[in-house]
């Protein structure tokens, strides 16, 4: 089991208090056996002296020194005083061979078996001590000091002592040292545990935020004491949590722009590992790869002689790309992704369609011509423009000049009537009614003109100023200008777009016009009043929905696919470009139109352009 750093700390510190306390307890242990042993010696050799003391008054010189010793009652008490001594278990006195004189019981002639050393014992080292006190049997320790008188040996004093009383006296020393040593270790426990609880607050505050780094939240911060490593540390880690917050953003959009721009792609795009396992695929690719497929390796996604996984295959085992090869009305190539270790890390396999190149061609080399079209008509409208002006100024002429002959005569002709500034005979016409027919054709050159200025300003090309332009701000500035209208047919204009509304990336002036085209059709198709609400929105794929929702009179079904169409209108006095040229400026802006309209009930235009980055 692996163990943490707060486990090994407690465990050290109990370790180090474990081991402190048992060396002390050691030397206590063996310093207390070492008293107990010379306490034990030191009564047994005033035992010894007390009997000597009386052993030299009734030693004599003869043939049986001993005989007083045997019988002398002094002596014999003293003997007997053992049995009342603490730790001393006998006495007795030995002549020069060893046999007893003098005993506690009274019993003589007898040996004694030897025992060890009381004295040598006492000086030994404390192992030795410790294992003959602490001996289960017990043992019995022997004192011998010799008879000497008058330079002569009479043999020895013996005191017996018992190392059971010494084992006690050693225990009762011992088990409240023991108490005082686990108390110790627990102390050590509790002291060692607050010491990790102090010292890792640093370390788990730095897990805890690694953690929620790792878990992709931005902005981590630690708040640590400064003045010490864990302070310093703490800094860095500061410091190196918003660098990676800005990459992260950073890479989020950059991600994201890709990916935005991956899915769109016509072609289609999918993403090998140098195991063939899958790691990535665009919708268009989706559609010819099984569901679930991210993840599953080359040979259970395709199977085989299938053209994909061949190129696939071939460019893992080549490392080099592979392609373009044509399959039907398909183009199929691999490029091999290398590192900067020139390792292959990946491969790219994408798909083609030729027959849309071949349509994305036809629409190109229509479009061109469309401009060729649209310059020869606009030159053809300029051409036509320049004698309608030549026209009104004659119109003007003829206006003055029949206003200062106050008549015009008329000249009948065979099937037509011709107008002459010459006089001559004929049926005289009234000024009124001259100038009557001159304003009938200047009516009609004006409106003619009218048509040609629509389509002029409709074909003309228009250079687009894109920029970040907020929806709120263009409704602000057409409001003013819609006034009029709505007061005018009793219409209710509702603003629903906050200044927090996401802006579009476009042209501001064509927008305005565009706006104020829709507003200016929907108040009018409310003659009797209404509402009319404009609303914008956040939409999908990174669009914009403005919307213009009237509760007027709505269009009938058979004419909405004709409302975008130059020169269409139901107005009485209307020129049929206004809503051409909402639908070409939003279509300049790579932006859509749409129409929900019910009769009767109302109407509503939506409009989808780009929203602007950032």
């Amino acid at each position: 089991m692996r163990l943490g750093i707060r486990a090994k700390q407690i465990a050290g510190v109990t370790a180090i208090v474990g081991v402190a306390v048992v060396v002390l307890s050691s030397l206590y242990v063996t310093r207390l056996a070492r008293v107990v042993l010379h306490e034990s010696e030191s009564r047994a050799r005033l035992l010894a002296r007390a009997i000597e003391h009386r052993t030299r008054e009734i030693i004599v010189e003869g043939p049986d020194p001993y005989k007083a010793v045997r019988t002398d009652p002094g002596l014999f008490a003293i003997l007997q005083s053992t049995l009342y001594g603490e730790g001393v278990d006998d006495a007795a006195v030995l002549d020069t061979n060893g046999v007893i004189v003098a005993n506690w019981d009274r019993t003589v002639g007898g040996t004694m078996k030897p025992r060890r050393d009381l004295a040598s014992l006492a000086d030994s080292g404390p192992i030795e001590q410790l294992k003959v006190i602490l001996s289960r049997e017990g043992e019995l320790l022997e004192l011998r000091l010799p008879i000497r008188i008058a330079d002569r040996d009479y043999g020895w004093y013996t005191v017996g002592v018992s190392t059971l009383l010494m084992r006690k006296e050693l225990t009762e020393a011992v088990v409240p040292a023991l108490y005082i040593a686990a108390g110790a270790l627990v102390i050590g426990v509790f002291v060692a545990g607050l010491l990790a609880q102090l010292l890792l607050r640093p370390i788990h505050v730095i897990r805890s935020g690694l953690t929620r780094l790792g878990k992709g939240e931005f902005g981590v911060t630690l708040d640590l004491p400064p003045g010490d490593e864990f302070g310093e540390l703490g800094s860095f880690f500061n410091t190196v949590s918003q660098q990676l917050s800005a990459d992260r953003t950073l890479l989020a959009g950059q991600k994201a722009n890709l990916q935005a721009t991956v899915e769109h792609l016509e072609d289609a795009v999918a993403l090998f590992n140098p195991q063939g396992e899958l790691l990535f695929s665009n919708p268009a690719m989706q559609q010819s790869l099984p569901p679930d497929s991210i993840g599953r390796a080359l040979q259970a996604l395709l199977p085989v002689g299938s053209l994909y996984r061949t190129l696939v295959e071939e460019t893992l085992a080549s490392r080099t790309s592979r392609g373009p090869v044509q399959e039907g009305d398909r183009l199929l190539l691999t490029h091999a992704i290398t590192g900067v270790d020139k390792e292959l890390v990946g491969v790219l396999l994408v798909e083609r369609n030729v027959e849309y190149l071949a349509r994305m061609q036809s629409t190109l080399a229509y479009s061109r011509k469309l401009v060729a079209l649209g310059r020869l008509t606009a030159g053809i409208a300029h051409e036509v423009k320049n004698p309608l002006n030549a026209m009104m100024i004659h119109l003007e002429l003829l206006r003055t000049k029949i206003g200062r002959r106050g008549a015009v005569p008329a000249v009948v002709g065979v099937g037509r009537t011709e107008l002459s500034l010459d006089p001559r005979p004929g049926v005289e016409r009234t000024k009124e009614d001259e100038l009557q027919h001159v304003e009938i054709i200047e009516k009609e050159i004006r409106r003619l003109d009218e048509v040609v200025q629509g389509f002029l300003k409709f074909t003309r090309p228009e250079d687009l100023r894109l920029q970040p332009v907020r929806v709120h701000d263009l409704f602000t500035e057409i409001l003013p200008v819609l006034a009029p209208e709505a007061q005018k047919n009793g219409v209710r204009v509702i603003q629903e777009c906050g200044p927090s509304a996401p802006a579009v990336n476009g042209d501001s002036a064509m927008l305005r016009q565009a706006f104020l085209n829709l507003a200016l059709n929907a108040c009018q198709a409310m003659p009797n009043g209404g509402t009319l609400r404009l609303v914008c929105s956040t939409a999908s794929k990174g669009r914009v929905e403005i919307r213009f929702e009237d509760s007027g009179v709505g269009i009938p079904p058979e004419h909405l696919p004709k409302i975008f169409d130059l020169y269409f209108t139901t107005k009485d006095h209307g020129t049929g470009v206004g809503l051409s040229m909402v639908y070409r400026i939003v279509q300049l802006h790579d932006g859509e139109v749409e129409v929900q309209s019910t009769p009767g009930r109302g109407t509503a235009f939506k409009v989808l352009l780009p929203r602007a980055n950032g």
